[in-house]
């Protein structure tokens, strides 16, 4: 396995990541497959782990940070918008069609939790995508929220986006918010233990560039986001959605509500555990799982 470090343009925004080319390459192009991480994630939270997994099995791995995040340039810094998240998935598969080691007519995408709903939309709308792996994805953000603030907090937090869009209109900067707090009923994005114990030791063991904050305004994103609008639309393109049991982030039922919309070919697995046991204990089965989906859909 051999990773370099890249970086291409996304409508002037340059983004940063990694290029691993598969094992055993004899020179020829290989199917590769597209990554970026989920919810103010930056890549060396696992994402490493996952290209190495692809690497291994003879497939090439783009890995790269979401702007605004991490390694990637953009503005402001720590927002999260989703349709722009979108968009530089296609330039990143654009980037990757330019690149010798890559053959352009094999290109897969993964995404997990946020961007396990980015990719439902990317497979739904590009049709250079000729495989789709989503685990722990986000379905339906307006639904979410609701699972994860209590209703009479609801009213609260439009008036803080109301004041926030007004605060920005007239050039002050964005309202911050933590994306997890040790407290669950404090005021954060992810706002679930298993959030919290998840993101802070990445940031202690993998990833000393994340940050615990996120705009005001992406939290309000998040609300208005519903991917699962989009998943009927994948087919011919194959997916396979991977929802966690328990996982009380992004609720396993509304993963397998959405999947019932999807349309054929696809393959549904339940992963044992919560929401980031996916990137941990569960890691060899998730990844073993996309890998084994990849190769059959993009190595023939």
């Amino acid at each position: 396995m051999t990773r370099r470090d890249i970086e291409f343009s996304a409508e002037g925004t340059t983004l940063r990541g990694w290029f691993y080319t598969a094992e055993d390459s004899d020179g020829a192009p290989r199917p590769t497959i597209v990554l970026a991480h989920g919810y103010s994630a930056v890549k060396e939270m696992y994402l490493d782990r996952y290209a190495e997994v692809f690497s291994a099995a003879g497939l090439n791995a783009l890995v790269f940070d979401n702007r605004n995040f991490g390694a990637s340039d953009g503005e402001p810094r720590q927002e999260i918008d989703p349709w722009a998240q979108i968009r530089d998935y296609r330039h990143a598969i654009t980037y990757a069609t330019t690149l010798p080691e890559v053959d352009s007519n094999h290109i897969g995408v993964w995404g997990s939790s946020y961007s396990g709903g980015h990719v439902l939309v990317v497979g739904a709308i590009d049709r250079r995508v000729k495989a789709v792996v989503s685990q722990g994805a986000l379905v339906d953000g307006y639904q979410n929220l609701r699972r994860l603030v209590r209703p009479d907090f609801i009213g609260g937090f439009q008036e803080q986006f109301d004041a926030d869009r007004l605060a920005r209109f007239k050039g002050e900067a964005p309202a911050m918010v933590p994306v997890v707090a040790e407290d669950p009923y404090a005021p954060s994005a992810l706002p679930t233990p298993d959030s919290y114990q998840w993101f802070t030791e990445g940031h202690k063991n993998l990833a000393p560039s994340w940050k615990n904050e996120v705009t005001l305004r992406s939290v309000e994103l998040l609300g208005e986001y519903v991917p699962a609008d989009y998943i009927a639309y994948i087919s011919p393109t194959p997916l396979l959605l991977l929802p966690a049991a328990n996982d009380v982030l992004t609720p396993t039922d509304l993963a397998i509500a959405a999947y019932e919309k999807a349309r054929e070919p696809k393959k549904i697995a339940v992963l044992p555990g919560g929401h980031f046991d996916i990137y941990t204990k569960g890691f060899e089965q998730s990844s073993g799982l996309a890998r084994e989906w990849f190769l059959e859909h993009l190595a023939q």
